[in-house]
């Protein structure tokens, strides 16, 4: 993203290049589903591409956070403090992050999916993106409301799917500790260096969701103060 476009988005709404950035983090955490298909069918020609554009927008995503911190404290009072705007970005970096590293662990080895696992692992990346969905979902709301200075029933809209990231979080969470067990179940099936390299996959995949969760925890917090400015 250039600078005049960036100008353009904080012309329009100082909640733009926030939902430039969460748009972009959430480009990088649709890319897992693909990294785990990869995986499991063994091309490690196409785990090293997506790794490549996980990077890329990660790159691109860290370039918009830039912009908006240049930008955001010279051009506009925000009815949000700018240390939870920070913590904002915090989180979203962290979920970007997290994708990276699933991606790394792909990488650096070639570590297969064990058939027993591999429905399991795809059923917690479908919950990790279903987290990443509501997450983006709630952010263009937010973008919304506070363009359009809705309050009442949209505020509503955006704290019930913030309520349904802390749910989804919840279940991400379930689903880990299932996977775990049934990694260890198998485990005089598998050699030492497979098990950790499942574990360093659960954890980032875990990631991803725990940072999801933390975003939209400050998206509430945004949501309540916009609608409660509406109120006065």
């Amino acid at each position: 993203m250039n600078r005049s476009l960036i100008g353009e988005l904080f012309g329009r709404s100082p909640f733009g290049p926030l939902l430039e950035h969460t748009r972009k983090v959430h480009e990088c955490v649709k890319l897992v589903k693909p990294l785990l298909e990869a995986c499991i069918a063994g091309k490690a020609d196409d785990i090293h591409r997506l790794q490549d554009q996980v990077s890329k927008l990660e790159y691109e995503a860290d370039t918009i956070k830039h912009q908006i911190r240049e930008h955001l404290p010279r051009r506009y009072f925000l009815p949000v403090d700018r240390g939870d705007l920070e913590h904002f970005l915090h989180s979203q970096d962290e979920i970007a992050d997290y994708v990276q590293d699933f991606a790394v662990v792909l990488l650096i080895r070639k570590t297969p999916i064990h058939p027993r696992l591999t429905d399991s692992f795809r059923a917690f990346v479908d919950q990790v993106l279903s987290v990443s969905d509501l997450l983006m979902a709630a952010a263009e709301d937010i973008d919304n409301l506070a363009e359009a200075s809705f309050g009442g029933a949209e505020a509503e809209q955006v704290l019930k799917k913030v309520s349904g990231l802390n749910e989804g979080e919840w279940k991400a969470d379930r689903m880990q500790r299932k996977l775990c067990m049934s990694i260890y179940e198998i485990e005089k099936e598998l050699d030492p260096i497979t098990i950790l390299f499942y574990e360093k996959m659960l954890h980032a995949l875990s990631g991803i969701a725990n940072s999801a969760e933390n975003t939209g925890d400050l998206l509430r917090q945004t949501s309540e103060s916009l609608a409660g400015r509406v109120e006065r």
